[in-house]
């Protein structure tokens, strides 16, 4: 693997260790992600917190509190903690990553960061309790495997919508679920536009040439003409991105989201 100092891939606790798995399926075993973290100690998806910095400060500011959706190994909330932000929560349904990150916070000091075992089809708290939901490449893998991505299979859908439903009940009235995405506009919308929802959608890109995307759906503004539009908000990053390179376990994940 490349060294963090050269990309947003971390080093791993042994270099002889390949995280990535035989096949795209082995993402939705939980198996598979308990003996990955075991032995990894980071690993940034869709690219770390400098390149969508720009368009997550729009959105969140020190008074709110925040809940991250399966946090993996990831510093995403470290990073957002260094940027103010102090009323933080992360989950993943893994008990490996979730030991392993306590772990490395309580060894950096850090008190502000609570980190549960959870699921993000069952959700475990109250109504309208956060007012930020993030997830950066979480949701992408229900999408595994998931057919025609103009009519996904049912079960993928299901467990989308339940995961959407669970973050829609927890947000704040205005709240905001920021999620970070392979999925493209076209394909998301379909599920994010759902009569059940009230948020309102913009999204933006980022990346050279391969591009994330970056969604911001806020509880409660949805207009009567939101199916019919979708806002894309064009801001330029505060620093040039052309220097990053693509991760090879990023782009094997993308070709099994949304692209057939």
């Amino acid at each position: 693997m490349v060294e963090e100092s050269n990309s947003s891939c971390s080093s791993m606790a042994s270099s002889a260790i390949d995280p990535a798995p035989k096949s795209a399926s082995s993402y939705l075993d939980p198996h598979y992600w308990d003996e990955r973290f075991a032995v990894e100690d980071h690993y940034e998806w869709l690219k770390d917190y400098s390149h969508f910095q720009h368009l997550i400060r729009r959105h969140i500011n020190p008074s709110h509190s925040v809940l991250e959706l399966g946090c993996g190994n990831s510093r995403l909330c470290e990073d957002l903690l260094s940027d103010g932000i102090t009323q933080l929560t992360c989950i993943d349904l893994s008990s490996v990553a979730v030991h392993r990150m306590q772990n490395r916070l309580s060894d950096k000091g850090i008190k502000d960061i609570k980190v549960l075992q959870a699921d993000m089809l069952d959700l475990p708290f109250t109504n309208e309790c956060f007012d930020v939901v993030i997830e950066k490449g979480t949701m992408d893998v229900l999408f595994v495997d998931s057919g025609d991505p103009w009519k996904p299979h049912p079960e993928t859908v299901r467990k989308v919508m339940k995961m959407l439903e669970g973050v829609h009940r927890i947000l704040k009235p205005d709240g905001k679920f920021i999620s970070i995405s392979f999925g493209q506009p076209h394909f998301r919308r379909l599920l994010f536009e759902a009569p059940s929802f009230t948020w309102s959608i913009e999204w933006n890109t980022f990346g050279d040439g391969f591009h994330y995307f970056f969604y911001a759906l806020q509880k409660g503004r949805r207009s009567l003409k939101s199916n019919e539009c979708c806002n894309h908000v064009s801001i330029r990053p505060s620093f040039n991105m052309l220097h990053d390179e693509l991760e090879d376990e990023d782009y094997l994940f993308r070709t099994c989201v949304d692209e057939y």
